[in-house]
């Protein structure tokens, strides 16, 4: 009996060429505009990166970020209705396998603290080329950590070291100098909003500040804090003179 004939097999799709790798997906969050769009167009030009979405609040990144479903966010620390290390916290409980790239205009110290304890993968300057920038992209996109431990560790060191100036009195003694800031400032009866501008903050963080302030002074309300911070001022000035 003849043999069947056998007709050469058809390449399988892959034998054509190696499938592409697939793009890692970004998401943009920045309330300026034209960085924004800069972001963008620099980003979503690479063959290897997808821009899937931007935001220019907060609550646009939490509205919009989970259902993009990206691999890495850029964020900006500073957002007209908070955070951008409150958004990264926010995205990575919904989202751990993110990571979060802070993007910042001030190289702040307490902000790149904050950030590693958001679980943040990486803090990079605006002031960053482009080329890095991409770099920092697929760093973190590929599991890597741009915050090295020698980095960290080195500030840790710098936040723990002495204070230029110790406190005179022993309750202020555990605050940053940033709470020390905050706490004056309450003394002085401003408000969340008006400490916020005065120190270039947003208000959740100095929301933040009040609540680690609070707890390290040992006290439950504001009202509270600010006693403290009015004797603190009175103590400071001394006795009046006569």
């Amino acid at each position: 009996m003849a043999d069947a004939s056998h007709e050469p097999e058809a390449p399988a799709p892959e034998a054509a060429g190696a499938p592409a790798p697939e793009a890692i997906r970004v998401f943009v969050v920045d309330d300026h505009e034209v960085v924004r769009r800069g972001l963008y167009d620099l980003l979503d030009a690479e063959p290897d990166i997808t821009v899937v979405g931007d935001a220019a609040t907060a609550e646009q990144a939490l509205a919009r970020g989970p259902a993009l479903r990206p691999d890495v966010a850029v964020l900006d620390v500073r957002l007209p209705d908070g955070d951008g290390i409150t958004v990264c916290r926010e995205l990575r409980s919904r989202m751990p396998g993110i990571a979060c790239l802070m993007l910042t205009s001030f190289d702040d110290e307490e902000a790149l603290l904050d950030a590693i304890m958001a679980g943040a993968a990486g803090y990079v300057l605006k002031q960053i080329n482009g080329s890095d920038l991409l770099s920092a992209v697929r760093t973190v996109a590929g599991g890597q950590s741009m915050l090295d431990p020698a980095t960290t560790a080195r500030l840790m060191r710098s936040l723990r070291g002495p204070e230029p100036e110790e406190p005179a009195d022993p309750r202020l003694a555990a605050l940053s100098e940033r709470e020390r800031a905050v706490l004056e400032l309450i003394g002085e009866g401003l408000t969340n909003r008006q400490i916020a501008k005065r120190l270039y903050l947003s208000e959740k963080t100095v929301k933040n500040h009040i609540s680690r302030l609070l707890g390290k002074l040992g006290v439950e309300r504001r009202v509270q804090a600010a006693v403290i911070a009015a004797e603190v001022r009175e103590h400071e000035a001394g006795p009046p003179a006569h």
